[in-house]
């Protein structure tokens, strides 16, 4: 496999192997999904420990640190394209590290959710320097075939992070969650500064200017392509974000089984690193707009029948989690491809651009996710409603910002910049 992606490769690498480099990404992203995912068996604890006896209210402790992830990556974006990808990204490790120690020790839900904020604050850079690295060194399918071979590994993750968190309480404490992710916030930070080169050269950096902020914020929003799979991304996050803010409740009030999330959660969120492999597979060969829009279709299908079924026979927790696993299947095939998409037409940009498509995605998905939460009434229907519309909205989004001919799909900065590359000297 690393022989075939090496053929991809934009541009020559000094770095870490190809191995190493997709460990260390994948790594670094999981860094956010670990501190999300961990804390849904600790969600009852750590409301009973600060007093919050509204079971809704419980789920801010994932929103706002959504929030503040979002937020911050409008500014991870533009400082990455004037100084560099590798500075920032230790200095936020650090941070990250410094917030999820003090949410361990917070003794009083204001202070952990503010600690919680500003840990997404931090987090942020791992979403905006990763697609920014790998941008910096690949583009169009060849981006969206490294995305999935690292959201293989990343989304093991997911998969296995309810099941740490419960392990966890069943020895320790929901505080011990944090400090354990403080432990591995540095050891990611000591990553990255000893293995990771810089990979923005000197010639691409961009002047740190509100003007220049602004027009690359704007000829992010302005091309189809761009802001179209942007916002077709943005429903399916909301759609995954619900899940997250969900599911404990779902599991808890709903089946009655608890001692089943680890295993519930896992049985759902695998699928998604089976699809990552398989886009990693195909993508080249089909190219992202055909699998993202398949993908898209398939989704929302088994989103209705799920909702449909569940309306007219109801549902065991089983049916539950083959119908739900079946849905989400179909998510490692959107991701990797709506975001290479996005990007592909913005490489000269590529900093300012990742942080602008992922404050959408990340703010829009949570706020979507946590309305669909706060619908919770006992029952999946809500749920499921929430899971359908969205992906019926995301595929006539998609299905606009990459229609054929697409003529505003077509970054002229983007094809200059490349040709001059391409020059002789």
């Amino acid at each position: 496999m690393a022989d075939r992606v090496a053929q991809v490769e934009a541009k020559p690498w000094s770095g870490p192997g190809m191995r190493e480099f997709v460990a260390l990404m994948a790594a670094l992203m999981a860094s956010n999904a670990l501190a999300i995912d961990s804390m849904l068996p600790a969600l009852p604890a750590i409301g009973d420990a600060l007093g919050v006896l509204e079971e809704n209210r419980r789920q801010l402790v994932i929103t706002v640190y959504l929030l503040g992830f979002g937020v911050a990556q409008l500014i991870y974006g533009p400082l990455s394209d004037r100084y560099g990808r590798k500075g920032l990204l230790v200095i936020s490790l650090v941070l990250y590290a410094v917030f999820a120690l003090l949410s361990g020790i917070a003794s009083s839900f204001t202070l952990l959710l503010a600690a919680r904020t500003m840990q997404g604050v931090a987090a942020a850079s791992t979403r905006v320097l990763v697609v920014s690295v790998i941008r910096d060194r690949y583009a169009g399918s060849g981006m969206a075939r490294i995305m999935s071979i690292v959201m293989i590994v990343f989304m093991i993750v997911p998969v296995l992070a309810p099941s740490f968190g419960q392990g966890m309480l069943a020895f320790s404490t929901w505080r011990h969650i944090f400090i354990i992710l403080a432990v591995y916030g540095g050891m990611l930070a000591l990553w990255t500064l000893i293995r990771l080169p810089e990979t923005l050269a000197p010639g691409h950096r961009r002047p740190l200017s509100l003007g220049a902020i602004r027009e690359a914020a704007l000829e992010t929003l302005r091309i189809r392509q761009s802001i179209g799979n942007t916002v077709a991304q943005t429903l399916l996050m909301g759609a995954l974000f619900a899940f997250i803010n969900s599911i404990q409740q779902i599991v808890f009030d709903v089946f009655r089984r608890p001692e089943l999330i680890g295993i519930v959660f896992a049985c759902i969120a695998g699928p998604m690193a089976f699809s990552s492999y398989a886009n990693s597979r195909l993508v080249m060969r089909f190219g992202s707009r055909r699998l993202l829009l398949i993908a898209l279709s398939a989704f929302t299908g088994v989103a209705f029948i799920h909702l449909a079924a569940a309306e007219a026979m109801g549902e065991s927790i089983w049916m539950f989690v083959v119908m739900q696993a079946a849905t989400m299947s179909f998510f490692g095939l959107i991701g990797a491809n709506s975001g290479a998409l996005a990007m592909e037409p913005l490489g000269h940009i590529a900093g300012t651009a990742s942080s602008v498509q992922g404050t959408i995605t990340t703010i829009g998905g949570a706020l979507i996710g946590f309305t669909i939460g706060q619908q919770f009434n006992g029952t999946t229907l809500p749920f499921l409603l929430g899971f359908t519309l969205c992906g019926a909205s995301a595929l006539a989004i998609a299905f606009w910002a990459n229609r054929p001919p697409a003529e505003d799909t077509h970054d002229r900065a983007e094809v200059e910049v490349q040709e001059t590359a391409a020059r002789p000297g």
